[in-house]
């Protein structure tokens, strides 16, 4: 089983490390890991004119070589997972593949939200928790924002929330770990 290993890990200043460390604990549970800025032939890629373009369209062919994906959807640059990690969690769901996914901060959503709006975030006279432009703060206690949580729950996914030391914030991988052994029996058959 190939799984896109999906998540900011590319902007690590180690992330060439990260890589081959995924990669041999994917290896450990019998998995094949993929991550984003593996070499893959792609014609299409090849030819783009613009850098980010080429980068796009191997993530996408890596995706779709792909049986399944897991996500590092720790808060990265605000309170949400990683833009570009989530648009690929959700064309992999879209593919009608496995999603899974893990967060090395266990605080719900709207807790990360307020904190990072800082006096910004308010009650309205409804007592629901609003913005500084007074729009609504999604308050469910998920992981992230329910589109997320929602696609992996409904690919009978697993998403592990685990709060770390901040030093291990980007290295601690034992949630990373319970995804793949979920996957590990998935491809068993159990």
């Amino acid at each position: 089983m190939k799984v896109y290993l999906a998540g900011p890990d590319v902007f690590l200043p180690e992330a060439a490390a990260m890589a081959a460390e995924k990669k041999r604990l994917c290896a450990l549970h019998g998995l094949e890991g993929v991550f984003p800025t593996d070499p893959r032939p792609d014609p299409a890629a090849d030819a783009a004119a613009e850098a980010w373009y080429a980068i796009y369209l191997r993530n996408e062919a890596h995706i779709r070589a792909c049986d399944a994906l897991v996500a590092n959807l720790t808060p990265f640059r605000g309170p949400s997972a990683d833009a570009g990690t989530v648009y690929e969690l959700g064309f992999m769901r879209a593919l009608g593949r496995p999603v899974l996914g893990y967060s090395n901060a266990a605080a719900d959503f709207a807790s990360r939200t307020r904190h990072f709006l800082g006096p910004e975030a308010r009650r309205n006279e409804a007592g629901r928790w609003v913005d500084g432009e007074g729009l609504a703060l999604e308050e469910f206690g998920l992981a992230d924002n329910l589109m997320i949580d929602g696609g992996i729950r409904a690919a009978a996914g697993l998403l592990v929330r685990r709060d770390v030391p901040e030093a291990a914030r980007w290295t601690d991988l034992a949630g990373f770990e319970a995804c793949l052994q979920a996957l590990a029996r998935l491809r068993q058959g159990g």
